[in-house]
């Protein structure tokens, strides 16, 4: 596990902050009831309050600095990903199409993800189900993602 700069609570787990200066680097979701930190500081704050306003509107768009780390190619599927909206999940299928690729390396970039919600990963599912989400086929992860799905699909 990294040495986190903070842990959030979050309504479905914790969160883990990674930060590089004031820039968000990495977001890890943690088990549900890891302490929080207990002294948190600026950035960890505006971490806080942006997220707060997604957990109260899905629609919000967060507006943090970050930067995630990948590959060319990642980094080209993480865009995408920006590119979908709350309440409008894509296939992997169609997503590869959009960017002239396979479906199954979208599925690894997604699972590669370090900043999820913010590059929201969580709106790409399989042809004939939830697909995976950070790597994993069940379990907690997959549980995650369908609170996210569920959380963004609420009527306002």
């Amino acid at each position: 596990m990294p040495a986190y700069d903070a842990i959030l609570a979050a309504p479905m787990c914790s969160l883990g902050a990674c930060f590089t200066g004031d820039t968000l680097t990495r977001l890890d979701f943690l088990p549900a009831g890891t302490p929080a930190s207990t002294r948190p500081d600026g950035r960890t704050r505006r971490l806080k309050r942006e997220l707060d306003a997604y957990w109260h509107d899905p629609a919000y768009t967060i507006d943090l600095p970050c930067a995630p780390s990948g590959t060319p190619f990642q980094l080209r599927v993480w865009h995408a990903l920006r590119n979908i909206p709350p309440g409008q999940p894509t296939t992997y299928g169609a997503l590869a199409k959009q960017l002239g690729t396979a479906a199954r390396a979208v599925g690894q970039a997604c699972g590669s993800n370090p900043l999820p919600i913010l590059i929201p990963c969580h709106r790409v599912v399989a042809a004939n189900g939830l697909g995976g989400f950070m790597h994993a086929s069940n379990g907690a992860p997959l549980d995650v993602k369908t609170w996210l799905l569920t959380h963004e699909r609420r009527p306002d």
